[in-house]
Order: structure tokens, then C-alpha cells, then sequence
């Protein structure tokens, strides 16, 4: 139960149709793993520990640099060097005596995030690579336990609640990796400091209505939010049963990093616009999901990323195949595979994909 301090502080729930004394509760028994201090990881924990979370559990081995100031708000220049998952249970502490923190100065991996996992009621990820992903998504199929995923770059961020009563999981949304050099980091494509702040409330926001179990939180629903044009977008996430493939952890560095040394080559849209004019003789692919052809498309051949293996028999092999997708990133990895496994060298990834084909060809297209 509630002490007569806790129930003045957290006071200004109780009206709230739906919460109540009893959601508080639920919060002050649970358990909650943050996986990453950094951006989303700030924010996130702040509000989980001001809304009476009883227990943070705080990940991370990184120690603060000058260039997470920007955007990592707990932090300052004092701190540089110093432990991030320490400095933020410090904080939270300080916020709340009521919070139990629990510290862990090192990298979540196959060897220790089952045991580490066991015991909290739900993860968040407020992680910057694939392999850490993937890891706590097969980690929380295994375990049963809630997995709220966010994603940051330059403008545009993500929130998506997985595995609530085995819904959707992470594999649902991206059954295989993207090539990591498709895809750039934080470091290399930037990220706009006050997006984490607004994509970790929304991650917040959702872990309390699992939690608490309150509202409509974003089950097999993929939240798009752009911060240049204040425009957000929902999709639907297909439950395809992608957790009967997860029987146990592997390597996810070999799984996310595969084939490192083939080459993929590239063909730019003003390339492409090129072709299309001369009525080349070319055939071009679409590696989306459906739904993003529903947005916008090139009116190439659909077969999804995670659908190529069944179809290798329609990829052309006697002219240039250009395959293509939103980024550039699941087309690349359609293009790793067919090369692995056919042997093809008549492959063309269209270098950014339909955005690069907004941005430089088309500006009516809208682009998500």
C-alpha cells in the first residue's frame, strides 16, 4: 500500500479516470529495466521515477563525453568521464527516496541478460544499435516480459510496444538487420537534442499504461513521429508469429554483421530517373512491406524483405535489378543475400531509397 507522503505526492493520478489509488500501486510494485542511459534512457527515467515506479533497474557501460550534452539533460560538464548508469541512479535518488535503483556498469549480452532480465516486469530499450535490440526482444519472447522499443535519428523517432500477451515482437517488425553501414549512427547522421526528450515521454508513457494497464498503449502499432513537420503517423505491425523461431540467444553481432566484406553496389535515383526515360530494359524491386506501398512507391515488383528467400526464382538474371526500400538499409540486405546465396553480381541497392526519390526527383511524394 501507499504511505500517507506517497499518496500527497502522487496525488494529481488519482483523479485520472481509470488510475487511481490501485494503478499507483501497480506502480510502486513494479519493476522496470532501462536498457541504455543516454538520450531516450534520460528522460524515460525521470518520469518513471517522478510517476512511483518502485524499482529502475539502469544498464548501461558508457561514461558521459561532451558530445551527449546536448541532448542527455541529466548530465553536465562535471560528469564528463564518469559512469552514466551510476550518475543517473544518483539523480533518480535524489528525486524520489521512495525509488529503488539497481546499477549495471556493463554491456547487456547473450552471457548475462536472461539472468539480468528475470527480474523486471519490463524492459525499455533506449539502445542506438541493432544487435542490442534483437538481443532484448529474443531475451523478453523467451521470458514473456513486455519490450517497449524507441528510436532516434536527426528528425524522426519511433515507439512500438512489443510482446504484451505474446503480440508482436521485435522480428515482426524487422525479421532480419539491416547492413550496419546502410544504416548510420547517431555520430554520423546527428540527432536534434530535444527529440530523445520527446520520444523517451512517449516510451515513458507507454510503459505506464502496460504497466498500469491503462489505455490503448502501442501494441502491434508502430508510432512515426517527424519533428521538422510536427506530423505523426501510426502503422499496423503484422503479429507473424516471427517468436517460434526464437528457441534461445546467439550471436548477435554475427547475426546483425554478416557477410562483412561482400560488396553491395549502388545506383543513385537521378541514375534511375535516368533508366526509367530511356525505357532501359531493367527490372525493379521493392523490398517494403505492403503498407508502405499504400504511402508512396516506385511501382516496382513487391516482395518483401522478409519474403525474398521464398522468391529467389523472380529475381531477373539475364539484365540489371535495381532493388529498393524506404533508406536504402533492407534493400541492401535483400542484395547481401541473393549475392550469398545465388551468386549474383547483377544487383543495384537504390542509394536512399524512396527518400533520397522524394527529396531529389519527386518532392509531391510524400515521404514517411
Amino acid at each position: 500500500m501507499l504511505t500517507k507522503e506517497e499518496i500527497q505526492r502522487y496525488q494529481r493520478h488519482f483523479p485520472l479516470p481509470n488510475f487511481g489509488i490501485e494503478a499507483q500501486v501497480k506502480l510502486k510494485q513494479s519493476r522496470i529495466l532501462i536498457v541504455g542511459c543516454g538520450g531516450l534512457g534520460n528522460p524515460i527515467a525521470s518520469y518513471l521515477a517522478a510517476s512511483g515506479v518502485g524499482t529502475i533497474g539502469l544498464i548501461d557501460n558508457d561514461i558521459v563525453s561532451i558530445t551527449n550534452l546536448h541532448r542527455q539533460v541529466l548530465y553536465n560538464e562535471a560528469h564528463i568521464g564518469q559512469s552514466k548508469a551510476r550518475l543517473t541512479a544518483e539523480k533518480l535518488q535524489k528525486q524520489n527516496q521512495h525509488l529503488k535503483t539497481k546499477v549495471f556498469e556493463e554491456q547487456l549480452t547473450s552471457d548475462n541478460a536472461l539472468a539480468i532480465i528475470a527480474n523486471y516486469d519490463l524492459v525499455i530499450d533506449c539502445t542506438d544499435n541493432f544487435s542490442t535490440r534483437y538481443l532484448i526482444n529474443d531475451t523478453c519472447v523467451l521470458l514473456d516480459k513486455p519490450f517497449i522499443y524507441g528510436s532516434i535519428y536527426q528528425y524522426e523517432g519511433q515507439v512500438a510496444v512489443f510482446n504484451v500477451n505474446k503480440s508482436a515482437n521485435y522480428r515482426d517488425l524487422y525479421p532480419t538487420p539491416p547492413i550496419p553501414e546502410s544504416v548510420p549512427d547517431c555520430e554520423v547522421g546527428g540527432v536534434l537534442g530535444t527529440l530523445p526528450g520527446i520520444i523517451g515521454s512517449i516510451q515513458a508513457n507507454e510503459a505506464l499504461k502496460v504497466i498500469c494497464n491503462i489505455g490503448q498503449p502501442l501494441i502491434e502499432k508502430l508510432f512515426i513521429f517527424d519533428s521538422q513537420s510536427m506530423e505523426s503517423r501510426v502503422i499496423k505491425i503484422k503479429n507473424s508469429n516471427a517468436r517460434d523461431t526464437i528457441t534461445e540467444l546467439i550471436d548477435y553481432e554475427e547475426f546483425c554483421h554478416p557477410n562483412k566484406n561482400k560488396m553491395v553496389k549502388e545506383i543513385t535515383v537521378k541514375e534511375l530517373h535516368t533508366m526509367i526515360e530511356n525505357k532501359e530494359d531493367f527490372q525493379l524491386i521493392d523490398v517494403r512491406e505492403p503498407h508502405e506501398v499504400e504511402i508512396a512507391t516506385l511501382d516496382g515488383e513487391l516482395i518483401p524483405l522478409g519474403e525474398v528467400p521464398q522468391n529467389e526464382d523472380k529475381i531477373a538474371r539475364d539484365k540489371k535489378v535495381v532493388v529498393h526500400c524506404r533508406s536504402g538499409a533492407r534493400s541492401g540486405q535483400a542484395i547481401q543475400y541473393l549475392q550469398g546465396k545465388l551468386g549474383l553480381d547483377n544487383l543495384y541497392n537504390l542509394k536512399g531509397g524512396i527518400l533520397a526519390w522524394a527529396d531529389e526527383i519527386d518532392p509531391s511524394m510524400e515521404k514517411y
